[in-house]
């Protein structure tokens, strides 16, 4: 089936795809625990003939539809939990849960996928090969895509993965992507000072932390610009600052925290390196000491040069060539499709789901209390990775 008949049969499917969105939207779950949201997919796709298979440390499930004869295997990934913060859209379904929103479109993501494989259920006596379907929790700094590696939910292990992300910030239907890093390894650092705390009209009896956590902050930015290559695209921010508890008492002890993002794994190791010196030495100066804790998030998103291309004549084929944009350099946000991509060649795209029409540089982003998405986009996204599905099954890498 030709790209564009395959967007024509997901606007066909636009009103189930929708409807599924808006009931996940509404009642939003966090990290690896989505029971509900996983229902709810489950009983929107009871109707199909998929074997499904759910993981023991999560509640990650796979889907998989067998076609007419064996040949490759691919992997569609959409995530489904969503952030604790509060909705403020108005929207007619917006979160019936206080403290909880679908701030990351990980809503829509879930839906374009459920209509991908209703769609793709309506083609399966026409291709070969199996196409599974990874319904994932955990998206949002929980590690969930490891979590189900590690419950064999990914085995045997697929020829190739595709995966969506909306941008609400982005033109209407637009899809994008990029061949090497795509996003960004995030990590997270605590840094504790300890000093000597007294009273505050005597700061030479003491060691006072504060303006050595200050100082430290300060080192860590001439770390970065001064031992790595700008063009590494390096970024340490402290966002995190606290110390003392009283005006007129130095306290024993101050702290700081932030996130590193890096591009590749050997500036990975060694921006933690360099944070934990520069801490220990800048302290030191201080009469004061200080220990570093990294905590280690998500790896750098890579995608393949060969799937960015599949990629990207699916999307042309949707609509023309002012439906794709080659992104130039990497996102240095985070994602946790990072991990299947670490071990299955593939890729991810962003879909733009700003309003059609609308300045969208006027749009909400990610994350904003306020983001919301055009709905009319979303059997784009279905299209898309239905189409992706199918081209690799019929041509592998070309």
């Amino acid at each position: 089936m030709p790209t564009s008949d395959l967007l024509e049969t997901a606007r066909g499917l636009s009103a189930s795809i929708v409807s599924l969105r808006r009931a996940i939207h509404a009642e939003p779950e966090l990290g690896l625990n989505t029971p509900e949201t996983l229902a709810k997919v489950r009983d929107a796709l009871a109707d199909l003939p998929l074997t499904w298979r759910e993981g023991t440390s999560c509640t990650g499930a796979v889907a998989t539809l067998e076609g007419a004869r064996p040949g490759r295997r691919v992997l569609l990934r959409g995530d489904m939990d969503a952030l604790p913060m509060e909705e403020k859209t108005g929207l007619d379904f917006a979160s019936t849960i206080s403290g909880r929103m679908h701030a990351c479109g990980h809503d829509t993501h879930t839906a374009m996928l459920a209509g991908a494989a209703r769609l793709l259920c309506g083609m399966s006596g026409e291709f070969a090969g199996t196409v599974d379907f990874m319904f994932q929790p955990g998206e949002e700094g929980h590690h969930g895509a490891r979590f189900m590696i590690g419950d064999g939910l990914l085995d045997p292990l697929p020829d190739a993965a595709f995966a969506l992300h909306v941008m609400p910030n982005a033109p209407f239907g637009v899809l994008a992507g990029r061949a090497g890093p795509l996003m960004a390894a995030a990590d997270q650092f605590t840094i504790t000072v300890r000093g000597r705390g007294g009273h505050a009209s005597m700061p030479h009896d003491c060691a006072d932390p504060v303006p050595a956590a200050a100082a430290i902050v300060g080192a860590i930015q001439a770390m970065v610009t001064r031992r790595f290559n700008p063009a590494s695209a390096v970024v340490v921010t402290v966002t995190q600052l606290a110390g003392g508890a009283a005006h007129n008492v130095i306290p024993d002890v101050a702290s700081l925290g932030g996130t590193i993002r890096t591009l590749t794994a050997e500036n990975r190791a060694r921006v933690g390196e360099l944070i934990a010196d520069v801490a220990a030495q800048t302290a030191r100066a201080y009469g004061a000491e200080a220990d570093c804790l990294i905590e280690q998030g998500f790896p750098v998103t890579v995608c393949d040069a060969r799937a960015v291309a599949l990629g990207k004549s699916v999307a042309t084929g949707l609509g023309g060539e002012h439906d794709w944009r080659d992104l130039a350099d990497p996102i240095m946000g985070a994602e946790d499709f990072a991990y299947v991509l670490e071990k299955v060649p593939g890729a991810m795209f962003f879909l733009g789901v700003a309003g059609d029409g609308e300045d969208w540089r006027q749009c909400c982003g990610i994350h904003s209390p306020r983001m919301v998405v055009d709905e009319n986009a979303l059997p784009t996204g279905t299209a898309t990775l239905a189409g992706c599905a199918l081209e690799f099954l019929e041509r592998g890498w070309g």
